[in-house]
């Protein structure tokens, strides 16, 4: 008897899932989109809660993150003490149970399309809450977004949904993730469209949306409707500002460039143990915990006064520099830290010290600090993820004002531009996946042949047969009126032949058929040998269901096949063939849908 789960499976998801197969499963999408975006929202409460209730607990004062009010050797040995008791918990895992963050993301999908353990998850959230809570250089946003993007692929391997809907509901996680931590729907929507799919589709942008606001609703339960910072209303002043703002640009492009080199330059020395390296981590931490501790944790504190221009030029520009320097050493060599946080943190820094560096030299004609800290924060988030319109959507939902709209697109697009065009520089995530050897494809055909599985293009008129049948068998079989008919062999399925070539068999030696069934001094009924009539027979090699147009495509190269039928298992050691798929029909349908 079969558990409850595979009935599940079997009974209640079939067409749920065909419709998710082939581009047209829209309603289907938008509501995982849904599904995903609640569960989410409350897996980023879980984890936020996680990390504020112990600071809030033993750190001093109100805000959770008054690391620099400890004393001097509680703080400096604090980073350490954490690193060596993370080093020793990664060395217990495998090398592989240690990637985390949207770059370990970006690899799963493009890899193994999209499928994200729940070991990964807890392994995330333990380090999550480990990195911010002893003090290190770190984010909440990055590990969100892996916990987000594990809960909902989790939901699609449940339900055994087709890849191409995993892939999706995987950016609905990520999506939803933003969204709660920073109450920034939009922006969560864009950023997952830019930087995880690294595509827009309108088949994409809807159960996306969907995730990304029912996480919102979710944390604004919680925490309410404010935004992540309080910040005062940004207004240029004047469009003399513009060359002053093109400045900063090119300066935090240059401090995008040198943050990514120096984290990519760190990940040379991952093939030493992980005990090492995170020691060192910690080692490294300790004069920045002593000298800047401003650095420890997620630092939103010393952001909010950047905002307010609470802070002098020197303090935001040498908390600026500590903080790149210090999470870009400890993140690679495999600290499990978040980039986005901090991307934020340097950004904010450093606007607000050239804010302040203009209200000296310009006073009547330079907006407020808060105004050029905001700036820096998207330039900065823009630069480094190479996503130029999650950044401005960003900006404008944490501001709520859209005055910051026209210089928003000036400074981020300018900064990007510098880092990419003078400095070669991608995405961070893609440049640390590059430094691992690997890849993410963004070819359009590739993206296209992802959205589909072959369950949405696959000939279902398929019957399955043993090689020799009876006469009474075989037009048994071809009443179903079948197109194609799959040939057991010792070892499972091995060939497929047209209906209509065994018809034509039929038809053609009808009577010496009928007379060698009727022979009554045989002992046993004529059989027709399926591998030796003659056929347009096709070389066979499996392929699941749930695999997309690309894997199909890989498995064609791999086992030079001519044909593939597409398989799901039910009970333990029952396969069902649901149909059959040709390299062709993979051509046609791309070419089809193109036009």
């Amino acid at each position: 008897m079969s558990s409850w789960k595979d009935r599940i499976n079997l009974e209640l998801f079939p067409l749920f899932r065909r419709k998710l197969a082939g581009v047209d499963g829209l309603p289907q999408l938008t509501i995982l989109g849904l599904v995903s975006g609640i569960i989410t929202g409350a897996v980023i409460l879980a984890f936020r809660f996680a990390i504020e209730w112990p600071l809030a607990t033993w750190l001093p004062g109100q805000t959770g993150e008054a690391f620099e009010s400890l004393p001097l050797l509680t703080r400096s040995l604090l980073p350490l003490g954490g690193a060596l008791l993370l080093g020793l918990l990664l060395h217990r895992l495998h090398i592989s149970d240690r990637k985390v963050g949207v770059t370990y993301i970006l690899e799963r999908l493009n890899y193994h399309q999209g499928y994200i353990s729940l070991k990964s998850a807890m392994v995330q959230f333990i380090t999550g809450v480990g990195t911010v809570v002893t003090g290190q250089s770190s984010g909440r946003e990055g590990p969100a977004v892996h916990l987000g993007a594990a809960a909902s692929s989790l939901i699609g391997q449940w339900m055994r949904l087709p890849n191409n809907s995993i892939r999706t509901l995987v950016a609905c996680g990520a999506a939803a993730a933003i969204s709660a931590s920073f109450n920034t729907p939009i922006a969560g929507v864009i950023f997952a469209m830019e930087v995880v799919m690294m595509e827009y589709t309108i088949a994409g942008f809807t159960p996306i949306i969907m995730a990304s606001v029912s996480a919102a609703v979710v944390t604004q339960a919680v925490y309410g409707t404010t935004p992540a910072f309080d910040v005062p209303a940004p207004t240029m002043q004047s469009l003399l500002e513009i060359p002053w703002i093109l400045a900063i640009a090119v300066a935090i492009g240059v401090a995008s460039a040198g943050f990514v080199r120096l984290l990519v330059a760190a990940t040379r020395f991952n093939h030493h143990p992980i005990t090492l390296r995170m020691a060192v981590a910690g080692l490294i931490m300790v004069p920045f915990a002593a000298l800047v501790p401003e650095v420890m944790g997620i630092g939103y504190d010393t952001v909010s006064k950047a905002i307010h221009g609470q802070l002098t030029v020197g303090v935001l520009i040498g908390v600026a520099l500590a903080k790149l320097v210090a999470t870009a050493v400890t993140i690679g060599l495999g600290m499990p830290s978040g980039l986005i946080g901090p991307t934020i943190f340097i950004g904010a820094t450093l606007g607000g010290a050239f804010g302040l560096i203009g209200a000296q030299i310009a006073p009547n004609a330079v907006s407020g600090i808060g105004f050029y800290a905001m700036l820096g924060m998207g330039a900065m988030m823009g630069s480094v993820l190479q996503a130029p319109l999650a950044a401005l959507m960003a900006l404008l939902e944490l501001t709520r004002n859209p005055n910051i709209i026209l210089p928003g697109m000036l400074i981020i697009t300018t900064s990007s531009l510098i880092a990419n065009q003078v400095f070669g520089q991608r995405s961070i995530f893609l440049s640390v996946l590059r430094s691992q050897g690997m890849s993410y494809q963004t070819n359009p055909v590739i993206q296209a042949l992802r959205r589909v599985s072959v369950a949405g293009i696959m000939e279902r008129s398929v019957r399955r047969t043993r090689r020799n049948i009876t006469l009474k068998a075989a037009r048994k079989l071809l009443k179903t009126e079948p197109r194609w008919l799959v040939i057991d062999g010792q070892k499972g399925p091995t060939a497929a032949m047209p209906a209509v070539d065994l018809a034509r068999h039929l038809e053609d030696h009808a009577e010496e058929l009928t007379a060698a069934e009727d022979a009554s001094d045989e002992p046993e009924p004529a059989v027709i040998d399926l591998m030796k009539i003659p056929a347009n027979r096709r070389d066979l090699a499996p392929v699941e269901f749930q695999a997309t147009l690309e894997e199909a495509l890989n498995r064609f190269d791999e086992t030079k096949a001519e044909a593939l039928y597409v398989t799901r298992h039910g009970a333990p050691g029952i396969q069902r063939i649901l149909g059959l798929i040709q390299r062709a029909d993979i051509e046609h349908h791309y070419q089809y849908k193109r036009r």
